[in-house]
């Protein structure tokens, strides 16, 4: 099981844990509430997590750009 993190503006991958066993408390996902989890986190076939955030990037071109907050993808 293999637990991946993309940007969910411009699909980049953030990041990858490699682990055989994790929790959801140790990654900081019971903090979302039911609809946050259901809108960043999905699970393949193969048992692996896909939990999307943002990257920084991403982050930097929202903050210097607040009315891109209104697009799905920052990268057209």
């Amino acid at each position: 099981m293999a637990i991946h993190y993309h940007c969910r503006h411009c699909g980049t991958e953030i990041g990858k844990i490699e682990k055989t066993s994790i929790n959801s408390e140790s990654l900081g996902l019971h903090t979302l509430t039911e609809q946050e989890r259901m809108e960043m986190v999905s699970y393949d076939p193969m048992g692996d997590v896909h939990i999307t955030s943002i990257c920084e990037d991403c982050q930097e071109a929202l903050e210097r750009n607040p009315d891109y907050h209104q697009l799905d993808f920052l990268i057209q």
